[in-house]
């Protein structure tokens, strides 16, 4: 399988480490353009947000299977329509680290089960390295989405972290803190080369997120 990185930072990097396939790499030194892009079966992007928006219509037009990794961005209101009608398959993802599928099931629990308990505070705190731009974070987002309950998210930008999220579930007698935390950014590259690769193999026609993916293949 041959797939286009777009962007080669610190997760395209890891990305480009793996050994099993052809990467091209795609950046502000090697643009992409229709004509190299359809040269390969799949693309990955680790762009900030902002960029990867820009190329939406090149992508589109392609009509490659794409991989999205890219957070601090709102998505086009028709996208999911378009690529459905074009008969092309996406998968978006805030967080590609198969753990937090499992958090995804926890949080999930959590909410059905939140009526035994009476005005709980939850809140979730993320930690991120010092140049990651979005705050909050996607996960951090999708974490509040999960649980389905009002939650107050802060964030903290320090040193060279990967990822750090906690979430807290308080009941003023008791605390339940469930708390994820990346340790190699190779985790991020590995989930969304197994996305590719589900992608090469699958057509999956629209925009899908890489939990409920992974979900249905479980």
């Amino acid at each position: 399988m041959k797939i286009a990185l777009l962007g080669t930072g610190k997760t395209g990097s890891k990305i480009m480490e793996n050994k099993i396939h052809e990467i091209i790499c795609f950046n502000t030194k090697n643009l992409p353009t229709f004509d190299l892009l359809t040269k390969c079966d799949v693309v990955i992007s680790f762009l900030p947000g902002d960029v990867f928006v820009h190329y939406i219509p090149l992508l589109v037009e392609t009509k490659l299977p794409v991989v999205c990794g890219s957070t601090g961005l709102s998505w086009p209101a028709d996208l999911n329509e378009t690529l459905k009608i074009k008969n092309l398959s996406w998968i978006h993802g805030t967080n590609f680290s198969l753990g937090v599928a499992v958090v995804k099931t926890l949080l999930e629990k959590i909410n059905s089960l939140s009526s035994l308990f009476s005005q709980p505070k939850i809140s979730i705190h993320e930690v991120h390295h010092i140049h990651k731009k979005d705050a909050p974070s996607g996960t951090a987002l999708s974490m509040k989405e999960w649980i389905g309950l009002d939650c107050d998210i802060t964030s903290a930008r320090e040193g060279d972290v990967i990822g750090h999220h906690e979430l807290t579930f308080n009941t003023g007698s008791e605390k339940i803190i469930i708390t994820h935390e990346a340790l190699d950014r190779k985790l991020f590259a590995d989930g969304a080369i197994w996305a590719a690769e589900y992608l090469f193999k699958n057509k999956r026609p629209g925009l899908h997120s890489f939990q409920t993916v992974l979900e249905d293949t479980l």
